[in-house]
């Protein structure tokens, strides 16, 4: 049998017996055998060093000193710092699609352009193929009927009529394949935009949903982007006009220096414009802005990041140089061994070394080269478009909703990522 007394409360008697000096019932019956008989009575005891245990008119003890200020592990400054203020970080940002829904850093941004094109790879690799394959073609005819014109084969006794009439030709081929290369770019650049725009919500895509959403602004980014050609355009030639009029009142070196020094500072402020009105075409197709009105967009969301902006845009068309480089570079060296002539011939100026062999190798190696290249500027430009509007006006609460992302409220009926 366990003798051990268990817990009990002050008061009560251990043995249950009567004091026999005091009777039953007295404070005394319960003092434990080691407690003194003289008990203060009940409710009345005080903490030792306390003003009532100290008696009536005694002065009470100072309080004790604070605790040394700095942090420690005994201290409350440090208790509060290392356990009631715990630091577990950020929740992470949410990804429905394709990018993180915060702010992009660069290779987030070039990423998300590639991711684009693996997930939705037969839309994006479709239109940007189908895009190449038609005006790589028409180039390659009009390179070549350019190289077999009349203008090659002119000798010493052509006439100024024969000459003129062979510059028109070859002028007229160029101008159409480069508006066929123009017309490409722009369909391309605006259904690819599209596709972009339903992956960073991870929504389906086909070629059919890209061509519908682009359609209706097609018109407005042709003439977003042939007005920005002619702007180009224009500074180069407000630049050289000087140099041009000195030349033509007698100082011919005078002039070529002024025309030199105002062709370097057309293409600075060329630069800055371009890097300025660079968003403007995700922000026409996006927004369903006008001409004018996206190009107001653009600098809006490029102010203040006009470096940042140019630094990854400067990077972007680096990486698709290099990747275009790369993929065409061994079709150019098969066409110099399959060309007229073989490598001599094509690297000669006789046009032997350009026939339409060559012209087809190459062309072959351009569709392919454009078809990988242009999803990746596309996605940066519409990339960097969303990065802009994350970060200046929390565009990523609105994708979070249009995804259905929970805690971010109901998804809107309209999916698109356009905003206020």
């Amino acid at each position: 049998m366990n003798d051990t007394p268990g817990w009990a409360s002050p008061g009560s008697s251990p043995s249950g017996e009567p004091d026999p000096e005091n009777g039953p019932g007295t404070p005394q019956d319960s003092a434990p055998p080691n407690w003194s008989k003289q008990q203060p009575p009940p409710g009345q005891w005080s903490a030792p060093g306390s003003p009532a245990a100290a008696g009536p008119g005694s002065t009470p003890p100072p309080p004790p000193p604070p605790p040394p200020a700095g942090p420690g592990w005994g201290q409350q400054q440090g208790w509060q710092q290392g356990w009631q203020q715990p630091h577990w970080g950020k929740p992470p940002s949410p990804k429905p699609g394709v990018i993180p829904l915060r702010p992009l850093g660069v290779g987030e941004i070039l990423d998300g352009a590639v991711s684009t094109m693996r997930a939705h790879w037969r839309t994006v690799l479709g239109i940007s193929f189908v895009v190449a394959l038609v005006t790589e073609t028409l180039m390659v005819v009009a390179q070549g009927l350019i190289e077999n014109s009349d203008l090659n084969s002119l000798g010493d006794r052509a006439t100024f009529g024969d000459v003129m009439r062979a510059v028109g030709g070859s002028l007229t081929l160029n101008v159409l394949a480069l508006v066929i290369t123009l017309l490409g770019t722009v369909i391309a650049t605006a259904m690819l935009t599209m596709v972009i725009s339903r992956a960073v919500l991870a929504r389906p895509v086909t070629t059919r949903d890209a061509w519908s959403d682009a359609r209706p602004q097609l018109l407005r980014l042709l003439g977003l982007t042939v007005l920005l050609g002619l702007l180009g355009i224009g500074l180069l030639a407000v630049g050289v006009t000087p140099g041009i009029l000195v030349a033509v009142a007698g100082s011919t070196g005078g002039g070529i220096a002024l025309g030199v020094l105002g062709a370097l500072a057309a293409m600075v402020v060329a630069a800055w414009l371009l890097i300025r009105f660079s968003l403007a075409s995700p922000a026409l197709m996006l927004e369903k802005q006008s001409v004018f009105k996206a190009l107001a967009r653009s600098s809006k969301l490029v102010r203040g990041s006009w470096w940042r902006m140019f630094g990854i845009q400067l990077l972007a068309s680096f990486i698709v140089f290099l990747l275009s480089g790369a993929i065409q570079t061994p079709f150019v060296v098969l066409a110099m061994l399959t060309g007229e002539g073989g490598a001599s011939g094509f690297l000669s100026s006789d046009s032997a070394g350009y026939g339409w062999t060559s012209l087809i190798v190459i062309g072959i190696g351009a569709v392919i080269g454009s078809t990988i290249t242009l999803p990746i500027s596309a996605g940066v430009t519409a990339l960097l478009y969303m990065d802009q509007r994350i970060r200046r006006e929390a565009l990523d609460i609105e994708l979070a909703r249009a995804a259905g992302v929970p805690g971010y409220g109901d998804s809107p009926a309209d999916s698109t990522t356009s905003g206020s």
